[in-house]
């Protein structure tokens, strides 16, 4: 994968909030299209700028009607409601996907923790090795990416983790699972609650603190990660008998 170091660039700003609108904030009426369109008129430029946006600024618009507006800037209003871990997935920070996102939510509670943190803590959290929690590191060191973060929190988003995101405590606490290929019984999301539901944590990447990897058809390199690591290894059966027990 390659970024455009610019801050300035279009594209990069753009694919921003185009992945905030659509996967991390999910706002319903607001997609690629009506971004793209903002951006280009100058009224939307940045994650600020959209929650700024006002009902009178959408009339000015041709296909902008009353009612169209106000349930646009709702929607927007409403996004504000997103965990903390889909704000920091929504940020665009460097190889943080939606399981690391949750992983840095529960283990630092709150984005002033994890923006103080040094590189040694975040290598700490489930999932993360020295590259990536580097490159967290660094993004947090920017000032132009720390500004962002406190506009958003003054803005009224969710800079903190909320009982939801927090670890549960339960027969799996202390333990870290790694799913991979395709289960029959369970989809990813819900083999993931199912674990985290009895206090385990869920990483995306094999390491050797991996308490074991299950898995289903087709699972690809993590399987062999995990015998390359001697991290034991369970096919959906065990991870049912795991669930039960």
């Amino acid at each position: 994968m390659h970024r455009c170091p610019n801050r300035a660039c279009p594209s990069r700003g753009i694919e921003m909030l185009n992945n905030w609108v659509m996967a991390a904030a999910d706002i319903e009426g607001v997609g690629e299209q009506l971004v793209r369109r903002l951006w280009e008129l100058g009224l939307v430029r940045s994650l600020p700028e959209l929650y700024r946006l006002t009902k009178e600024k959408l009339l000015e618009l041709d296909g902008f009607q009353e009612k169209s507006a106000t349930n646009v800037v709702e929607a927007i209003e409403r996004s504000k409601r997103i965990p903390f871990s889909r704000v920091l997935f929504g940020l665009n920070i460097p190889d943080v996907g939606w399981v690391t996102a949750q992983n840095l939510a529960r283990h630092f509670g709150s984005v002033d923790l994890l923006a103080e943190a040094a590189q040694e803590q975040i290598e700490d959290v489930e999932g993360i090795g020295p590259e990536r929690a580097e490159a967290i590191a660094e993004w947090f060191a920017d000032e132009a990416n720390r500004a962002l973060v406190e506009e958003l929190k003054q803005l009224g988003l969710r800079l903190e983790a909320g009982p939801e995101e927090r670890p549960v405590e339960g027969p799996l606490s202390g333990s870290t699972y790694v799913v991979t290929g395709t289960l029959e019984g369970f989809s990813r999301d819900e083999a993931r609650k199912a674990l985290e539901a009895k206090g385990a944590k869920v990483g995306d990447s094999v390491s050797k603190k991996t308490s074991a990897v299950i898995v289903g058809e087709s699972p690809g390199s993590k399987l062999a990660k995990a015998e390359q690591l001697g991290v034991p290894v369970l096919d959906e059966a065990a991870f049912e008998r795991l669930l039960r027990g």
